[in-house]
């Protein structure tokens, strides 16, 4: 549960912090960083799942695109987040950049479920219920505590 907590605090504290890179030294120990976590996220998921050798033939593929796909939603996730605290910061919040962040925030949730109900389904295909149920809760787990941390830090609109 220590390798959890420490890969969601690294997560969440990643999930800016590539747009704020200034250099090439700075982007390249952030890509090692990024992979690491990545890494370590995998052998959780690993730990947890207890698959056979047909079973982990078949799930990991489908975790890795999964996980791809989910980098992209992390990523506009990210940048809405800066457009929000570049506006907080500048004290120049207006209700039509609230209004667009909320709709792209709520539009990052829908695809994130869609995203997860496609994994869902494939997995369906592949692994027994139980074992589907179980990888989603992972997930679900480490999803809700990046959300969670990220909340944390970002204040309420004025």
């Amino acid at each position: 549960m220590k390798l959890i907590k420490v890969l969601i605090l690294c997560v969440a504290a990643l999930g800016a912090t590539p747009a704020l890179a200034q250099n090439t030294a700075t982007d390249t120990n952030m890509q090692i960083l990024l992979d690491k976590v990545r890494a370590d996220k995998k052998l959780v998921v690993a730990a947890n799942m207890d698959l056979n050798e047909a079973e982990g033939k078949v799930f990991w593929p489908i975790y890795d695109a999964y996980q791809k796909d989910l980098q992209a939603i992390n990523d506009r996730l990210g940048k809405t987040i800066l457009t929000y605290a570049d506006a907080y910061n500048k004290n120049a919040l207006t209700d039509d950049l609230a209004k667009r962040w909320t709709n792209e925030a709520l539009a990052i949730d829908q695809d994130e479920l869609r995203l997860r109900t496609i994994c869902a389904s494939r997995l369906n295909g592949v692994l027994v219920a139980k074992k589907v149920a179980r990888y989603l809760q992972i997930e679900n787990k480490i999803r809700a505590a990046i959300r969670y941390e990220l909340a944390t830090g970002i204040p309420l609109v004025p």
